[in-house]
């Protein structure tokens, strides 16, 4: 019989206290560490596109090694067959492509590359896939040496499609052979910001490419520089060069390319996830319509405007993960290249739907002739322009603010520093038990299940109990089990 002054039993079971004392003790793993200093600007710069995720900055770790002994243990005890084997060779594979992204699409650039290295000619269909479609020969006339003009048709999807699997590689290797190891370099633990980083790292390398790609072929059109009266004159504009054609389709892939990866939902969701993904679906319509119905001049324009800005959000984004001192003032350099890309250029291309669109060239609705320029066009592009305009108005609110709050308030506090530390603390731990050969899924679910203490009775929590009679089975057993113990 126990006295009568003894302690109150308790009220966790012994499987969850075990589970709550192992997983809260403190450990090797839970050192204290140095904070780095806070961010010049005060946070994360909530605004652009350039914040698509990647399949590089999914966290899928590895299985732990109790998994994989378990998993050779079962296989050891089943018949050797051809089909086992197989299943063997492809689950190694499952698991190699994840771990290492890029594989997957450059075993289909090697295979379509092989297989036009086979006949690499026109009559070869994969030279579409490879190169830009509908090479028109030489009108009557021309100068020699004049560029050769190309035509639009169905093969320039296949161009679309093949280049979406290049950049998912140039995305993927990139990342992980280069930027992942430049992060950890540059001492960003958790995981969370080294993607962030990641990701504008490379969208800053693409831009910093196609931006002066994109100027270079503006200055080949009548379009030079950003004259809106050149996107209408000589309408419709069915021909392009062949450099053109290529930008303007590559640009395309580049785009599906990154609202297909947002789409699939690989991460959980940004602040303004629905702001990017609208974005994502106004440029795939602007960038589709514009090239079906012949006013590429116009989305020529456009595309530039965004790639520089965007390299230059890119590139602040990426100074201000790194806390860099130059910031502050690289910060109102982007804010002024993205008032005057954004906002004074992208309005002069809107305010000429409300007069060049209809003055200048015919304006009329003609199948046969494609003559597209018409009313109907004209509500469909400005919606458009007027919704990615507004879309960039919704982000520059977000870039002025944090802009005042860092020159008249001095908010110099990283307000993303407690859920970095918090990602930070249980990535470790899931590390941690993954060494002691939990596997990873039963790991982040045993964490999940450890409920939040909220009320503490003689120094134990009371954790999900959300009755008085659940209290009391628990404790009937436990006094059980304590009284069966004593005895």
């Amino acid at each position: 019989m126990p006295a009568a002054t003894e302690s109150f039993p308790q009220l966790v079971s012994t499987a969850k206290q075990d589970k709550l004392t192992a997983l809260n003790a403190p450990s090797s793993i839970e050192k204290p560490r140095v904070r780095r200093r806070s961010s010049g600007l005060g946070g994360e710069i909530r605004a652009g596109d350039t914040g698509a995720p990647a399949f590089a900055t999914v966290d899928v770790r590895p299985p732990s090694p109790g998994t994989i002994k378990a998993q050779a243990d079962r296989d050891r005890k089943k018949p050797y067959s051809k089909r086992r084997k197989a299943k063997t060779l492809l689950q190694q594979y499952k698991r190699y492509a994840l771990k290492h992204t890029w594989v997957t699409p450059l075993a289909i650039i090697a295979v379509v590359l092989s297989l036009y290295a086979i006949n690499p000619t026109k009559s070869n269909p994969l030279h579409y896939f490879i190169f830009p479609a509908y090479e028109l020969p030489p009108e009557p006339g021309a100068e020699p040496g004049a560029p050769i003009q190309y035509g639009k048709g169905p093969w320039d999807f296949a161009l679309v499609s093949f280049y979406i699997v290049v950049l998912s590689f140039t995305r993927e290797f990139i990342m992980q052979k280069f930027l992942r190891p430049l992060a950890r370099k540059s001492g960003l633990k958790s995981r969370a910001k080294q993607s962030r980083f990641m990701e504008q790292m490379y969208t800053a390398i693409y831009f910093g490419f196609l931006g002066p790609c994109g100027l270079y072929v503006m200055s080949r059109t009548p379009v030079w520089y950003f004259n809106t009266r050149g996107m209408y004159e000589g309408f419709p504009h069915r021909t392009h060069e062949g450099i053109f054609k290529f930008y303007y389709l590559f640009q395309a892939s580049y785009w599906a390319q990154q609202a297909l990866v947002l789409c699939l939902g690989l991460e959980k969701p940004r602040k303004d996830y629905r702001e990017l993904v609208g974005h994502h679906l106004v440029t795939l319509f602007l960038v589709g319509l514009s090239y079906r119905f012949h006013f590429t001049y116009m989305g020529l324009a456009v595309y530039v405007t965004h790639d520089i800005s965007d390299f230059f959000l890119a590139t602040s984004k990426t100074l201000n993960y790194l806390d860099h001192p130059l910031v502050g003032p690289y910060f109102a350099f982007f804010i002024a290249a993205w008032v005057y890309l954004r906002h004074y250029l992208n309005l002069r291309i809107l305010y000429s739907e409300f007069n060049e669109f209809k003055t200048v060239g015919p304006y009329e609705l003609n199948w046969e002739t494609e003559q597209y320029k018409c009313e109907l066009s004209h509500i469909i592009s400005t919606a458009l322009l007027a919704s990615l305009q507004a879309l960039n108005l919704f982000w520059l609110f977000y870039i002025l603010r944090i802009a005042y709050r860092f020159v008249f308030m001095s908010i110099v506090e990283d307000d993303r520093s407690d859920n970095d530390e918090n990602e930070l603390a249980e990535e470790q731990r899931l590390d941690a038990l993954a060494r002691q050969g939990v596997d990873a899924v039963a790991a982040k679910a045993a964490l999940a299940d450890i409920p939040q203490p909220k009320i503490k009775l003689n120094g134990n929590s009371i954790n999900g109990k959300s009755s008085g009679a659940e209290l009391k089975t628990d404790a009937v057993t436990n006094r059980k089990e304590n009284i069966n113990y004593n005895s």
